[in-house]
């Protein structure tokens, strides 16, 4: 019998023996009791035996061979889809603004540039012709 803790393993033998014996009529319960199991793992030998035969008593801690149950995600997938889709609209809009952004600090600019002449007192027109002798 293997040491007794938490994480005992128990070789194949072992638990094809325990099976025969639960199934031979001794019971379950009285065969986990005399193993000094817990009567579920003693149920999941067998279970995974009929299932499986000898190769599912040794299969590893982890998930169960078989179909896996899928899980309700596309409510959840759809949202990440919802989202990214608003991300990259986000983007589009971040970008639309820097160029319209970009637009306006160049009107201001040149705005300005033709403001100068006229606050000094001069229209455009006036000062091209006074640079002309």
């Amino acid at each position: 019998m293997a040491a007794r803790g938490k994480n005992r393993r128990f070789p194949t033998a072992y638990k094809l023996k325990a099976i025969k014996r639960a199934e031979g009529g001794e019971g379950v319960l009285p065969v986990a009791r005399k193993l000094g199991i817990p009567r579920k793992i003693l149920h999941d030998w067998i279970k995974a035996w009929k299932a499986h035969g000898p190769e599912g008593l040794n299969r590893k801690p982890g998930p169960k061979p078989g179909p896996r149950k899928l899980k309700p995600l596309q409510a959840e997938e759809t949202k990440r889809s919802a989202l990214a889709q608003a991300n990259v609209r986000i983007a589009e809009l971040e970008r639309l603004v820097g160029r319209q952004q970009m637009d306006i600090d160049f009107f201001r600019k040149a705005l300005r540039a033709l403001e100068r002449p006229a606050a000094q007192g001069k229209t455009v027109s006036e000062s091209s012709k006074s640079s002309k002798p």
